[in-house]
This record gives structure tokens, C-alpha cells and sequence, in this order.
């Protein structure tokens, strides 16, 4: 008996360590009142749980919006609409409004009355309006031993009959979504606006200052943040673009705090995490270490060279590749980052003793040995049909390649086509295939869009296992000689998809047998094929993996019901609280927990587009010209807190214990970037642009001090 009240007290200790810790967890709002109001209110917050969430009452969330459907956060800051998110979040579309004579990636742009304000085409911001548990229902036919496949086509049905009846009339976007691993199900209910306009960015030398040098890193110096607006129709409600939709008035919008933040101070986020991994095993580390991430960092750093090389060519080029460019490389240090902070945190490790640990609490049990006894053993052997295939790193450069090169991609789009050429709504498509054509080719440069499909097909040939190579390497043999930089001229001079001209050319009059004889077209099917052979490869496993991973989840929680528990990001709204704190990111190091306009004075570095600040950003400094955004004399850039975050965050308002907003969310730090697997409560920091810097941004540099004045201001 004694060993094994030792055994158990182990256990809760261990699993205290992975899921309890006051900074760690991102919390569905809904339950905040269960899990964690006495902690938070412990740690400094002054709100109820009904002023954070809540269907019947104006809150907190009822400012947080979601923007293209989880691609970042943003929140509302004023009665009229006024939207704040970052810079990066924004980038895109400030490209996309750019040009070599108005060129808003480098000068910044500041609409400094309403009707300057520029319609962002596609842009969407959703308000959550409810969430709620659905669990019973949705796995009310569910039996267990059930086969997954059966199992999933239930779960299915019966969360199509739910969004159905929810959104029966009432103009709102529903979904139903699986939380730990398929153990619960939560409804979503939120209203879509689709006309955003742009009112305010800084320059990338302010939003973007320290570029891909200092991305994932502190300390910070960057003014991420950018300023949109939500419009409405005079009802109120979401309508499509027109000159006299109205600014949207929201139920709730966030006061500012001017008051600054301390170290020790309680700060929360509410926003849209994208995806986090808190549950993964050893084995799905491995296959990251050795497999996925090398396979991604060597994928997207081919494309980065050459992408880089052209940018630094023409303005016009610059511009229409900003935004693939700075994707890139900001997933391509994530993925760098990533393997160094597991393999120096020995995540692998600790994920091992873990599983130890699992499965020694299963076997004291025969009823526990009937119901979880396969789950480690089921783990290893995907894991190791996996990584004797290599399909994952298959699919990664698939992926990329696919995705990268511009040329396949659009023959990829327009291939839809192929299959539909009697279909009742032909015309229709035909229609919509011109319009996106005529957006697609603006950012397109066919001499890059070359060399970078060259560099992929062989990067692809080069690092993939047989098994997976397509036909075309075939058809590269035979009439090219093995020279893929003759089949891909071959391909620019003879496919439809080579320019603009000639894909609106086919498109006036559409052949499906030129289509089909396309070699850009042929090209893209090839490479589906092989994809889908590493993807059904995978799926041999996956019934097995899925059962696996549900049934590990359940039984961690089985284990230790006295621990608190989250279900990984999945894009739906989070609540994360921490305190705002300095850190030791290495041995006789210490990190601050702000920064301030000094340090950008000591990065200025005229020769890097990276570090070159603007000269009234000078001027201001040295005349030490803050208004009333300093902090006793000195302008605060940036700070960070304890919070737990991911991608999806960015943008994400920074509120005090008064729900006041104090900054913008924008980055992690890369000592802790093993966070989307293991929540480190040492290093893992959210850093975030400091309100304040905002403002004055706004005020003092762009001089769109109305801008300010909408907001409500607090001391």
C-alpha cells in the first residue's frame, strides 16, 4: 500500500507539473468561472466572469473579433468601429493596396478622414455572439468499441443537424468543434462583417522594425500594429461593401489604459490561437526532430533565397511578393527555433516519462489494462510505419512545392474546371476563375516564378523517397534529359498559366482538352497523385493514431481528475492570463521586461532595411517629444508577460485586471519556442507591443490624433 500511495502521489505531482500552472492554459471563456476566477482574481483581476463572457450582457468578448476566420485577432476601440490588430496581420492586405507610386509597405498609410479610408476586398472580422457545450448530443450514438470510421460519420451527421437548426434564419456563421482529441464538442455561433476598411498603418520601418533579424526574439523594439474599421449596413448588421454602409457600432469596444504596465502585474489575452500540439508523444517529437521540421526549414529557406534574390531587383516585385516572402521566413525561424528549444528543453524526455508513467497507472488496473492497454503500443507503431515510409516529409514538400510555385498553384485553382465543363454553373465559375485570375497575376513575377519552380523540382527529387516521386520526373527524363531547367522553360513557354494574358485568353473560350493537355495542369496532377499516395499511406494508420490519441487524452484526465485540464488551440476563442515578467533566457543572462525608443536609436542601422528608422521617429526622440505616452519621461516600446499563446494570437488586446486594453500581442520568444508542444512557465514569454507606443505612433508621428480622441482613454 505504501508504494503505492508513493506511485499515485508521483502521478499528481507530474501531472500538476504539465497542466496546472497558473500561467499555463488556453481557457473557452464559457468556463472561466469554473477553472479559473479564483486564480485570476488572486493574481490581480478586478472583473466577474460575466463581465469577460457572457451571452446576456455586453463584455469583453464581444470586442474581440476574429479576422479571415482565425488567421489573427483583432479588437474593437471605439463606438465607431475602430478595430486595432498587428501590423503583420495586416500586411498583406497594406501590399495589396500598394503601389511602386503609393507604396504603403514603406511610407505607412493614415486616413485622416473617413472617406479616405480604403476597402479591404475579401477582409472579414467575426464577433463570437455564443459557445456551447454540445458533447451529449453530438456523441449521443456513439457506442463504444465503434469502429472510428462509423463513429466519425455519427459525430458528423449529428453536428450537421446542430449548425442546421442554429443557423435557420439567423444570418450567423456555426460550427461544431472537437475539443480534446474528440473527447467534447463545442458549438460556435458568430456574425461576419465583410466590409473592413483600412484606416491607419506605420511604416514598415515602425510595424515591422527589426524584420526577420529580430523575429521570435527579446528583446523587441517593433510598433506592431496597424488600425482597420468595421462597416455595417444602416441596420447594423453585416453587409456587403457600399459607399453608404455605416461604421458599426459594437456592444462593447475596450477602454485604453494610458497608465502603463509594472512588473508583477496581472495581464490576460483573449483571442483566436490557431493550433497547439499540448498532448503529442515522444514519438511525435522524434518524427518532428528528424523528419517534418528539416524537411520544412530546407523547403521554405530554397524558396526564401530566391524569392529575396528578386525582391532586391525591382520595386514592383518587392512589393508583390512582401507578403510570401515574410510568411516564409516567419514559419521557417518558427520551425528553426522550434527543433533547437525541444532538443535543449529535452522535451522528448519528459513527453517519455510521461507516457513511463501512463502506462504504469493503466496496468495496476484490469479494467484500465482493457480500455487504454494499446494506447502507448499503438502510438509507436504509427509512429514507426511513419518514419520507415517518410511520408510526412513527402507531404511537407509537397506542400510547398505546390503551394510555393505560382504557376502550379493557379493551374491548381483553375483545374476545378476540368470536371465541371457540363455543369449547369460552368459560366458562373468561368467568371469567378477571371476575377481571381486578375488579383492572382498582380503579384506574380515569371522570371522568379521560374527559377523558383526549378529550385522546388529539384529540391523535391532530391530529398523525397521514391515511393513518392510523380510521373512527371518521368516525362523530365525522357524528353529533357533529366534537365529540369529546360522542362520548366518548356512549361513557362507552353502552359496557359505562364501569364495572365494567356490564362484570360483560354478563359474567353475554355477547351477541356486544352486544359487537360496543360503541362503546368499535367504537372499539378502528378504531384496530387503522388501526394495522395503518401496521404492514404498515412491514413492506413490514421483510424489507429486518432482511437489512440483520444483514448491517451482521456485517461491523462482519468488519472489525475483533480488537475485542470485545456483542449489545444483550434482557432475558437481563448482566454490566457498571466503576469507581465522579466526572465533568464541563458546562464548569466537576464531579460527585462520592457523596452523603450532607445533601443531602437541603438539598432538604427541605415545600411539594413531592417533597422532603419524613419527620421521624424528621430526627431521625436531626440527632442524627447511623447505627449502624454511616456512613461515618467521615457517612450516604452514593447514588454512581455507570462501568458500562454500561439499563432492565430497575433493581435490578440493585452488587457490589466480592469480589462483595460495596455497592448497588442504580436510574438513569442524563441528560447521558449517549444510552447505549441510544452508550455515552459521558466521562458516562455508573449510579446507585445505596449499601448502606449501605439498612441503615440498615432499622435505624435502620424499626426491622426482624431484617431485617438475616438477611443476612451484611462488612467
Amino acid at each position: 500500500m505504501k508504494s503505492s500511495r508513493i506511485f499515485f502521489i508521483l502521478v499528481f505531482v507530474t501531472f500538476l507539473s504539465y497542466f496546472s500552472r497558473a500561467d499555463e492554459g488556453m481557457w473557452l471563456p464559457m468556463l472561466i468561472n469554473k477553472y479559473n476566477m479564483n486564480s485570476m482574481q488572486k493574481m490581480g483581476l478586478k472583473l466577474t466572469a460575466d463581465q469577460i463572457y457572457s451571452v446576456n450582457k455586453a463584455c469583453l468578448k464581444d470586442a474581440i473579433v476574429s479576422l479571415d476566420h482565425g488567421s489573427c485577432t483583432g479588437s474593437i476601440i471605439s463606438q465607431k468601429g475602430l478595430l486595432i490588430t498587428n501590423h503583420h496581420c495586416g500586411y498583406g492586405d497594406i501590399a495589396e493596396q500598394s503601389t511602386v507610386g503609393s507604396d504603403f509597405l514603406t511610407d505607412g498609410f493614415w486616413a485622416m478622414r473617413p472617406e479616405e479610408e480604403l476597402p479591404i476586398a475579401g477582409k472579414t472580422v467575426s464577433f463570437l455572439v455564443r459557445m456551447e457545450d454540445v458533447t451529449a448530443r453530438v456523441l449521443a450514438k456513439v457506442k463504444p468499441g465503434m469502429d472510428e470510421g462509423e463513429r466519425g460519420q455519427l459525430i458528423q451527421e449529428e453536428s450537421d443537424k446542430i449548425i442546421e437548426e442554429t443557423e435557420a434564419g439567423s444570418g450567423f456563421d456555426v460550427s461544431v468543434e472537437s475539443m480534446f482529441e474528440g473527447n467534447e464538442y463545442y458549438l460556435f455561433v458568430y456574425q461576419t462583417f465583410t466590409d473592413v476598411r483600412m484606416v491607419g498603418a506605420p511604416p514598415s520601418a515602425i510595424g515591422k522594425f527589426g524584420g526577420d533579424t529580430d523575429n521570435w526574439m527579446w528583446p523587441r523594439h517593433t510598433g506592431d500594429f496597424c488600425l482597420l474599421r468595421v462597416y455595417a449596413g444602416k441596420d447594423g448588421k453585416p453587409a456587403q461593401y457600399a459607399k453608404d454602409n455605416v461604421p458599426y457600432q459594437p456592444a462593447y469596444f475596450l477602454p485604453v489604459s494610458t497608465a502603463g504596465v509594472k512588473e508583477g502585474d496581472f495581464s490576460m489575452v483573449l483571442g483566436y490561437p490557431g493550433s497547439t500540439d499540448r498532448y503529442l508523444t515522444s514519438y511525435g517529437i522524434q518524427e518532428k526532430l528528424t523528419l517534418t521540421n528539416p524537411a520544412d526549414i530546407k523547403a521554405k529557406w530554397a524558396k526564401m533565397e530566391v524569392i529575396k534574390r528578386y525582391m532586391g531587383g525591382d520595386e514592383q516585385t518587392r512589393i508583390a511578393y512582401a507578403e510570401d516572402y515574410a510568411y516564409l521566413a516567419n514559419f521557417w525561424k518558427k520551425s528553426l527555433q522550434e527543433s533547437k528549444a525541444l532538443q535543449r528543453l529535452k522535451v522528448f524526455d519528459d513527453k517519455k516519462r510521461l507516457e513511463d508513467e501512463f502506462e504504469a497507472w493503466v496496468n495496476q488496473n484490469v479494467d484500465r489494462k482493457e480500455k487504454y492497454g494499446n494506447v502507448i503500443s499503438d502510438f509507436k507503431t504509427v509512429y514507426a510505419n511513419a518514419v520507415q515510409s517518410r511520408t510526412g516529409e513527402a507531404i511537407v514538400y509537397a506542400e510547398e512545392l505546390l503551394m510555393g510555385s505560382k504557376i502550379l498553384y493557379s493551374a491548381f485553382q483553375t483545374g476545378e474546371l476540368a470536371s465541371r465543363f457540363d455543369s449547369a454553373d460552368f459560366n458562373e465559375m468561368v467568371i469567378s476563375q477571371k476575377a481571381r485570375a486578375e488579383k492572382f497575376y498582380k503579384h506574380y513575377n515569371p522570371y522568379l516564378e521560374k527559377e523558383l519552380l526549378r529550385s522546388m523540382l529539384e529540391l523535391y527529387e532530391n530529398n523525397v523517397a521514391s515511393d513518392f516521386i510523380p510521373d512527371v520526373y518521368r516525362t523530365i527524363n525522357k524528353k529533357f534529359k533529366w534537365d529540369i531547367g529546360k522542362y520548366v522553360d518548356y512549361l513557362f513557354e507552353k502552359s496557359i498559366f505562364a501569364s495572365e494574358a494567356s490564362l484570360m485568353e483560354f478563359l474567353e473560350h475554355p477547351k477541356k482538352k486544352t486544359l487537360e493537355k496543360d503541362p503546368a495542369y499535367v504537372a499539378v496532377n502528378s504531384f496530387i497523385a503522388s501526394y495522395m499516395i503518401a496521404r492514404l499511406s498515412q491514413m492506413t494508420d490514421e483510424d489507429k493514431f486518432d482511437h489512440a490519441r483520444r483514448l491517451f487524452i482521456a485517461g491523462l484526465r482519468e488519472m489525475n481528475p483533480d488537475a485542470l485540464y485545456y483542449p489545444d488551440a483550434n482557432s475558437t476563442m481563448r482566454l490566457t492570463y498571466g503576469s507581465v515578467k522579466p526572465y533568464k533566457p541563458a546562464d548569466a543572462l537576464f531579460a527585462d521586461y520592457y523596452t523603450t525608443l532607445e533601443g531602437v536609436m541603438e539598432k538604427e542601422d541605415s545600411t539594413s532595411e531592417e533597422f532603419i528608422v524613419p527620421a521624424k521617429l528621430k526627431q521625436l526622440y531626440q527632442q524627447k517629444d511623447f505627449g502624454k505616452y511616456a512613461d515618467n519621461g521615457t517612450m516604452r516600446v514593447c514588454f512581455i508577460a507570462t501568458q500562454d499563446i500561439t499563432g492565430g494570437n497575433s493581435g490578440s488586446p493585452v488587457l490589466n485586471g480592469n480589462g483595460q486594453l495596455t497592448g497588442l500581442a504580436f510574438d513569442g520568444n524563441s528560447e521558449a519556442m517549444s510552447s505549441d508542444i510544452k508550455y515552459d512557465v521558466n521562458l516562455q514569454r508573449t510579446i507585445c507591443v505596449d499601448i502606449r507606443y501605439v498612441l503615440f505612433v498615432v499622435d505624435k508621428y502620424a499626426g491622426a490624433g482624431y484617431l485617438v480622441d475616438e477611443m476612451k482613454l484611462v488612467n
